[in-house]
């Protein structure tokens, strides 16, 4: 295996809704500051991957103009992922592991304030008998919820401590969406948003977009002092039906984080992406993360999209995709 590793990363502000600029318009600007804080140009990058959703741009193959805040020239090969782009990073990692590429961009950005994001997300569910029925995502976590509630797997104060606590550490982020000191008894007075889940369960529609560098060995050493070397990476998928898997737990999370090494040895940050209390709350004993590990320093997907760069000797990424934590991939990074 080769030894790859983050050496830049750069994104935008969180927002509810951009008004001024298209997604290209969002991207430019964290592009230019990627290269310019890494020192490279157009003709250093050997592969380009990105993630996106033509779903939120309503267009076929919306994610093309993309390339336009990449630059045509000079040609190099390019690839997408219709997902998040934690999974462009899989692709371009798997692609410098074949030897393919030494330096590899990727990069996500999506506009989901474009249209209804919760009903536009039950496309991922089961096109025959569960799609017809346009269920929205809130709803569907809110079934899962409701089942952890009734078995109880987790309380509502659980939930409501994970905002929180999220919540508090986005004050220290300048990207993130929603932030600031609450109480847990403070919120937990809130009405239901989609019961049982409250506003402060659900992480909040975001306009943005996101940079990362992917450098193999010495090249990776010439371009950053502290490389985080991607150590262990695994993506794992449970099946789409709902009533086939256990929703009380996050198995696709376990496996992936065994089989990515989380637990060889001490984590010292976790950034967890998942998008409603109750699942952070799996993915968190999933991983078997404890009270030594400083989780979501960035406020998490609840408040907003998370930041990747933090200064730690271990840390581990986590990213899903589908409802009620379908699948989701696990990356272990060391300093």
């Amino acid at each position: 295996m080769r030894d790859v590793a983050v050496v830049a990363f750069s994104q935008s502000p969180s927002v509810r809704r951009e008004t001024d600029c298209n997604e290209v318009e969002i991207l430019i600007p964290v592009i230019h500051e990627l290269r310019t804080n890494a020192g490279i140009t157009n003709e250093d990058v050997d592969f380009v991957c990105s993630g996106s959703s033509d779903y939120l741009a309503g267009q076929s193959f919306a994610f093309v103009s993309g390339l336009d805040a990449v630059g045509a020239w000079p040609p190099v090969c390019e690839s997408h992922v219709e997902m998040d782009g934690a999974w462009a990073l899989y692709e371009a990692w798997v692609k410098i592991q074949m030897g393919y590429a030494e330096l590899a961009l990727v990069y996500g950005f999506g506009k989901p304030s474009m249209g209804d994001l919760p009903l536009t997300m039950a496309l991922q569910l089961d096109p025959y008998s569960v799609m017809p029925l346009w269920p929205d995502a809130v709803s569907i976590a809110a079934l899962q919820a409701r089942l952890l509630l009734d078995d109880g797997v987790v309380s509502e104060r659980d939930m409501a401590e994970v905002a929180v606590r999220d919540r508090a550490n986005a004050k220290q982020n300048p990207y993130a969406q929603v932030k600031g000191d609450f109480s847990v008894d403070q919120i937990l007075a809130d009405p239901y948003l989609v019961s049982p889940l409250r506003k402060h369960d659900c992480s909040p529609i975001s306009d943005g977009a996101s940079a990362i560098l992917l450098a193999a060995g010495d090249r990776a050493k010439d371009l950053c002092k502290r490389p985080a070397w991607i150590r262990g990476i695994e993506h794992i998928c449970e099946p789409q039906d709902l009533g086939v898997r256990d929703l009380k737990r996050s198995r696709s999370t376990e496996i992936a984080a065994e089989k990515a090494g989380v637990r060889a040895g001490k984590i010292d940050v976790a950034e967890l992406s998942a998008p409603f209390t109750h699942q952070e709350i799996l993915v968190e004993r999933a991983l078997g993360l404890g009270s030594e590990t400083s989780i979501n320093p960035s406020g998490g997907a609840l408040a907003g999209n998370p930041i990747m760069a933090v200064s730690a000797d271990r840390a581990v990424a986590h990213a899903t995709s589908g409802p009620c934590l379908q699948q989701n991939l696990i990356c272990v990074l060391e300093g």
